[in-house]
């Protein structure tokens, strides 16, 4: 892999898929009486980067380290191309992993890190010598081959740790938090850096993230979970614009929760009078009921602030508590009953005194809908 390139995650005539396909069938672990991770059945693509994406403790490492054969399944299968690797040990699985700790042995040098696994598989000593230059070019770690871990920078140690996952040629790309020890210019970096690395040489990734812009960032989709489940799995745009449930909606991004009733159905659409005041549509495939208490979930940029003295039906009443200007937007700060809001816009020269205003929602914009008792 690391000897041919490859521009992407296909053939140049898009023929056939570069890299291998994961499948995760129906995986179920458990830790004494707790369910860690609940029937998931997910795929990934020859060549795509999958994001595995939650709240510590909701079993997104540990379906990692399923994958990679740290943990047995107590139910459901694993498999790579079709075929299943639960009975493979770690080190005959195919995948390469890099950890959140690096977890680089201290008394070798970088290319002896590198050269480890090579070595476990017993290849020609020049074959290793290749090998090793060539994933530490990847990386451009080639003129720190023979420092020891002590000597190099963090950023410059989970690129290490990279490179000898990488060595290996593995089936599957696993990375387990791997920018969590980072500082954010070089987590920035680094995510660059492997994006360009898992691009060029096709190969099929899972990231385990609790970071939700590292995860819309890096990922061609997202798998969000939640209690050992998978509550959704999509495109990030996708995630963020049309989330599955109230707790994707209130995971991904930030949302704002308002209570009211179905006044009316309009195709997917809902019109909804708000406890707030104010009558508003929302977008929603579920099926609701005229008259059904409903949980609106609105984004900070799909409102807009109106004069406290605004007589549109669709603004409802708020007061502003403080704006807070951040480069180009300014973050407003409002309350409205028992519910907290946050709302963002362009800034536009000095923001408004703090008190009575109405807000309303921008035109062209759906907020999300789901059954009141659901939890964000």
């Amino acid at each position: 892999m690391l000897d041919h390139p490859q521009p992407g995650a296909a053939d140049a005539d898009g023929s056939r898929p570069r890299g291998h396909r994961l499948d995760m069938d129906g995986v179920r672990v458990r830790y004494g009486q707790t369910l860690a991770v609940r029937d998931v059945t997910l795929g990934v693509e020859p060549g795509e980067m999958l994001a595995l994406l939650g709240p510590s403790g909701c079993g997104k490492t540990t379906l990692l380290r399923t994958v990679a054969g740290f943990i047995r399944a107590d139910a459901g299968r694993v498999l790579v191309d079709g075929n299943a690797i639960d009975h493979l040990p770690p080190g005959r699985r195919g995948v390469g992993i890099v950890f959140q700790s690096y977890a680089l042995f201290p008394h070798m040098s970088a290319a002896e890190n590198v050269a480890y696994g090579l070595e476990a598989r017993r290849l020609p000593k020049a074959e290793i010598v290749r090998k090793v230059e060539a994933a530490l070019a990847a990386v451009r770690m080639e003129s720190f081959a023979e420092r020891r871990p002590r000597a190099l920078s963090g950023g410059q140690q989970q690129r290490v740790a990279l490179a000898r996952a990488l060595a290996i040629e593995p089936s599957i790309l696993l990375l387990d938090e791997p920018f969590a020890a980072l500082d954010r210019s070089l987590r920035l970096d680094l995510q660059l850096e492997i994006k360009r690395i898992q691009r060029r040489f096709g190969v099929t990734a899972v990231l385990v993230t609790h970071d939700q812009d590292e995860a819309m960032s890096m990922s061609d989709r997202m798998a969000v979970m939640n209690a050992g489940r998978v509550e959704q799995v999509a495109p990030p745009a996708e995630v963020y614009d049309r989330p599955a449930t109230a707790f994707v909606a209130g995971f991904v991004g930030t949302t704002n929760r308002l209570y009211g009733r179905v006044e009316a159905r309009e195709g997917e659409d809902y019109r909804i009078r708000l406890d707030a005041g104010a009558t508003v549509t929302a977008a929603s495939p579920r099926g609701f009921a005229v008259g059904e208490r409903v949980l609106v979930c609105a984004r900070p940029e799909q409102l807009t602030l109106r004069d406290a003295g605004d007589a549109d039906p669709a603004a409802f009443p708020a007061r502003l508590r403080q704006s807070l200007p951040i480069g180009p937007a300014t973050i407003h700060d409002l309350e409205t009953g028992a519910s907290e809001i946050k709302l963002h816009e362009a800034r536009r020269g000095a923001p408004p005194p703090p008190g009575p205003v109405r807000i309303a929602i921008l035109p062209g914009a759906t907020p999300s809908i789901f059954p009141e008792g659901e939890t964000a």
